[in-house]
């Protein structure tokens, strides 16, 4: 165990605390048993070693960070583990890419019944299913979604902008605050573009030139490995399922038709519905219904998303249409902490049932949502409101 303890010091000594995602407030570090989950890249690991920092002394032996994905755990159980590191003194035991241990879920709940007074945090794949497994976690486990960086979150870790996050209600009904306390900061407008193709994952800063090749090495870690790992995915039809994001990347926001992409990516209909959710678990895509509440194992959606807009310029530079890339943010950024659904009239999407919310360009007019209450444009290239006109890069301020 002790190599295990030099591996945690180092990391945690190498961890910066320069900018700490506004998550780490939301989670309750004191349930028993934590799940973080999120894509490849979003930043779990290091806001668990953030904590680790912020809250235990340095060389600290009551608390223990360990990836499942390392040489240590092919020879040793993680039971056998927790049982020594509680017998030792251990309080916190924090547990990284645990999807890479094959009977994770039976240890994790043989460990949280044998040491009730000591925490666990688990960490992995938005696929992760804490209700299935070898063991049924969802009694015991406290789970939290992650998800790359906001516009907001985007202006802190890249440009020192510190600005706090504000709810729906507060950013439709007195964004004149807000648009101004963000200008007297800096100019959003260049700021927002560059988000929409770098912002999203935090690994920008590190390599700039190979900004989405790294992306694109998160997506294919989920398409030809998560997949067949974790849904048993044949390998041989992970070619099926890129050649299905490269059709929804190059289209306008995909009205679907199931049968169409069926018979360009030569798979069966049902097995084209069930790849989609399978990506939207997998946080690579957004699949909107016109009623979220009528909603039915493996029914077809009726707009697809990629998940955010850095996904956009990854997989089809070329193709990147600007109202495709204005809805694709819109429905990221709201999508977060709100239920959105598809409008196919009267407006582009309807958010928590209540708020109506067109996007466009400057020029957007309101005809297409006049008499609708509750409604609000949300236009491209506008530095401050005009009444329900409101910039679109604000949408960015909800987490």
């Amino acid at each position: 165990m002790e190599q295990l303890f030099e591996r945690k010091n180092q990391l945690v000594r190498l961890t910066s605390l320069n900018f700490v995602r506004d998550i780490m407030n939301d989670i309750n570090w004191n349930a028993q048993l934590i799940c973080i989950r999120g894509a490849r890249g979003v930043g779990k690991t290091t806001l668990m070693l953030q904590y680790i920092k912020k809250n235990y002394p340095a060389m600290s032996r009551q608390v223990l960070f360990v990836s499942l994905d390392t040489l240590y755990f092919t020879t040793n159980s993680l039971l056998d583990l927790a049982r020594d590191f509680y017998n030792n003194g251990g309080k916190h035991l924090f547990i990284d890419e645990v999807h890479k241990y094959p009977t994770w879920s039976k240890e994790v709940k043989e460990i949280y019944d044998l040491y009730p007074d000591m925490r666990v945090v688990i960490s992995g794949s938005l696929l992760l299913n804490i209700l299935g497994g070898d063991a049924d976690l969802s009694r015991r486990c406290v789970p939290y979604d992650m998800q790359g960086f906001s516009f907001r979150e985007y202006l802190a870790f890249y440009h020192k902008i510190l600005l706090p996050k504000c709810n729906l209600h507060s950013l439709l009904s007195a964004p004149e605050d807000i648009c101004a306390a963000v200008l007297d900061r800096c100019h959003p407008l260049p700021l927002f573009k560059d988000y929409l193709k770098f912002g999203y994952f935090p690994f920008y800063s590190k390599n700039k030139e190979n900004y989405y090749t790294l992306v694109e090495q998160v997506l294919s870690y989920v398409v030809e490995m998560e997949l067949p790992q974790i849904f048993n995915v044949e390998v041989a039809m992970t070619r099926k399922i890129k050649a299905l994001l490269a059709v929804i990347s190059a289209s306008k926001p995909y009205e679907v038709d199931a049968s169409k992409l069926s018979s360009v990516i030569g798979v069966h209909r049902t097995t084209v519905v069930n790849y989609l959710y399978m990506l939207q678990k997998a946080s690579i895509i957004n699949m909107l219904f016109q009623e979220a509440k009528s909603i039915k194992k493996l029914q077809k959606p009726d707009k697809i998303y990629l998940e955010n807009t850095n996904l956009l310029y990854a997989i089809a530079p070329e193709s990147v249409e600007i109202g495709t890339l204005r809805e694709t943010f819109c429905v990221n950024q709201l999508s977060y902490a709100h239920q959105v659904e598809y409008r196919k009239q009267k407006g582009d999407f309807l958010v928590d049932g209540k708020f109506t919310i067109e996007v466009g360009g400057q020029a957007k007019g309101f005809e297409q949502i006049a008499g609708v209450d509750n409604s609000y444009i949300f236009a491209d290239d506008i530095e401050m409101p005009y009444g329900r006109k409101l910039p679109l890069w604000l949408a960015g301020f909800t987490y």
